[in-house]
């Protein structure tokens, strides 16, 4: 009787083992699938680009994630997002993920906000409109605050600029942050990168050629729009421009009758477009226009910092359309070097 009992017990031992055993194989595989097996697919690339926008829910992102047919299963994800604690934990971003990522490594980066850096280059940019929009295709902060900001009479009063020079603020560089960034970070960062520029040796310059720091990115500006191809004019040309001032002649730029046009199309100026009433109609008024007409880089800027002594008071551009330009001193040398130009524009056709 003993003996049949003893059977018995091993029996059940037995069952229960290989319940164990199964149900444990059984735990291993649903566990390896929850967490390592590859739950992303992007349908042939090898990575692609999620955003996740600031106050964003689990439940927007995991819409999002499905919506954009990302998820191979979307139920494993959420299983595991609930285990790994990431539902509180939501961090926004833009966020690289690659295919055939597996739910850890998904759920650890956007948990982690492990996210790449944007780069936002600063270049050809003429208006603070324009500005706005560049950076509103950038990063998450909305063009129209970035507006607000450069327009808001407090802030640009407390940094020394006015609503017309404001875009002066902006030192053309590449910069790269993060696509989260709000519009009042990325103005905190700008101002922090125009500081780090006006080092105590540029604003000496300043001084001494008796401009504000936003006078000489205006200058430069100018020396910009008349020359963005060849550096090495640069310094001449803003030579040229600063024998105008201290003489009290005009600037008489076409550039800024362009800007004043508002048509940056425009490849002749015309006499009639001389009396366009406009601040920024340096043939009807001296000095210095009210704010830049573009953005100048960096090489505009160090042309007008470290400007090439010369007498010439006249430019005009070479008749050969190399976009360089002929230097003169004298109004009589200038007449004629306008005169090539004019008759090879007409030449060629161009009217406007």
């Amino acid at each position: 009787m003993a003996g049949k009992k003893t059977s018995y017990l091993k029996k059940v031992v037995q069952s229960l083992l290989f319940i164990f055993l199964i149900g444990g194989v059984t735990a291993t595989y649903w566990g390896y699938h929850l967490v390592y097996q590859p739950n992303v697919s992007l349908q042939g690339k090898n990575a692609d680009y999620f955003y996740i926008h600031t106050g964003s829910t689990f439940t927007e992102v995991v819409n999002n994630l499905s919506e954009q047919r990302f998820l191979i299963n979307q139920a494993s994800f959420e299983r595991l997002s609930e285990l790994k604690g990431y539902r509180t934990r939501i961090k926004p971003g833009r966020y690289r993920i690659k295919d055939r990522m597996n739910n850890n490594q998904l759920i650890n980066m956007l948990r982690g906000g492990l996210q790449e850096p944007v780069q936002i280059t600063f270049n050809s940019i003429r208006t603070k409109e324009q500005l706005a929009s560049r950076i509103g295709k950038k990063l998450e902060a909305d063009s129209l605050q970035i507006m607000e900001i450069l327009n808001k009479d407090d802030f640009i009063a407390k940094y020394g600029f006015t609503k017309e020079n404001s875009l002066t603020l902006f030192i053309p560089n590449t910069y790269e942050m993060y696509w989260n960034t709000s519009a009042g970070e990325f103005m905190e960062r700008m101002i922090r990168e125009y500081k780090n520029f006006w080092t105590d040796n540029r604003k000496a310059k300043a001084r001494k050629l008796n401009l504000t720091q936003p006078e000489v990115s205006i200058l430069a500006s100018v020396v910009q729009a008349e020359q963005s191809r060849f550096d090495d004019e640069k310094p001449v040309i803003a030579g040229l421009y600063i024998n105008r001032l201290k003489s009290g002649m005009p600037l008489q730029s076409d550039p800024t009758l362009i800007y004043a046009l508002g048509d940056f199309t425009i490849n002749r100026v015309l006499s009639g477009d001389k009396t366009i009433d406009s601040p920024y109609n340096t043939y009807k008024h001296s000095g210095l226009p009210p704010g830049p007409i573009c953005l100048p880089e960096i090489s505009s800027l160090e042309a007008v910092l470290n400007y090439r002594k010369n007498n010439y008071l006249y430019m005009c551009a070479k008749e050969d359309f190399s976009c360089r330009h002929n230097f003169s001193e004298t109004m009589e040398q200038h007449s004629l070097n306008a005169k090539r130009y004019r008759e090879a524009l007409d030449k060629h056709n161009i009217k406007r």
